[in-house]
């Protein structure tokens, strides 16, 4: 009876020392956010934002005025040095976004990615410099065949799964990300877009790949699949190690969101002087087929 009175008296004391406490967060400083890539066959791409706060809430005017607006962006393929110029993407009536790349007026100093090939950035915002670098590496992956299958165990007897043949060159280190194409979509990034070559260094591998992803409306369930008759094209890059740490802690990030038990994780980017987001190069292959 006693032990029963001291676990209840207990309960009500820990009940009763409960209180609501509020956590007021200072505004964090605005960073400069830098998405910049260069692909084989392309001109470099750069978009420049500035951070917005954890709990700011987005619109359209809130995302249109995070656009980095008049900056000088210069990039070096380390012979020639480019000063890239701003061009406005329409998204909507409502809603336009910029971006950054070659100038069209100045073709004696332009230039498109090449294998094999070292890039460097350099951004001037308000004063500041930052600075990266990557590269296009083509020494490593090599895709051989894609090809699907009819999906195991679904009811559906048109749904399908893309496979992959691919061979890997001895010698640890290399590291590649891919992208699929369904019909009239974008190329879209895996949901675990990246890989290396810890486990299969050296070796010939068939792999499933799963679709990409909109991370603005992500799929679930049988659309993860793709069905017969699909025009499916699937872009796979090789890509630096810098290149591949940062996306592989973002997609790690994005995945943890809402997650109480995830554990800690913070997005290695390759800008200089405290910007986030990353410089990236990439050796494109890419392989089409129509689902059978």
């Amino acid at each position: 009876m006693y032990k029963m009175f001291g676990i209840i008296f207990m309960a009500i004391s820990l009940f009763s020392c409960e209180k609501d406490i509020t956590i007021n967060l200072d505004a964090s400083e605005q960073q400069l956010v830098v998405d910049a890539q260069i692909e084989n066959g392309q001109p470099p791409v750069v978009v420049l934002t500035k951070s917005l706060n954890y709990f700011t809430q987005i619109s359209p005017a809130i995302l249109a005025n995070a656009f980095v607006r008049n900056a000088e962006v210069y990039v070096s393929n380390g012979i020639l040095t480019h000063k890239l110029i701003e061009y406005p993407l329409v998204i909507n009536p409502t809603y336009t976004a910029y971006f950054y790349s070659n100038d069209i007026t100045n073709p004696t100093s332009s230039f498109l990615g090449q294998y094999n090939s070292n890039y460097t950035l350099r951004i001037v915002v308000d004063g500041k410099e930052y600075t990266s670098k990557t590269s296009i590496l083509n020494n490593a992956f090599k895709l051989d065949s894609i090809w699907t299958k009819q999906a195991p165990l679904n009811t559906d007897t048109l749904k399908r799964i893309l496979y992959l043949k691919a061979t890997d060159p001895i010698g640890l280190g290399n590291s590649g990300r891919y992208f699929t194409k369904k019909n009239g979509e974008p190329f879209y990034p895996g949901e675990n877009s990246v890989f290396d070559d810890q486990i299969v260094d050296g070796t010939t591998l068939t792999s499933i790949v799963p679709p990409g992803i909109d991370r603005n409306d992500k799929k679930v369930g049988d659309s993860l699949l793709f069905a017969k008759g699909d025009t499916i094209s699937l872009k796979y890059c090789n890509i630096d190690r810098a290149s591949y740490t940062f996306w592989n802690t973002w997609e790690f990030s994005f995945q943890s969101i809402g997650n109480p038990f995830a554990q800690p994780n913070k997005v290695i980017g390759n800008i200089s002087n405290g910007a986030l987001g990353a410089f990236c190069g990439y050796a494109v292959q890419i392989k089409t087929i129509i689902s059978n």
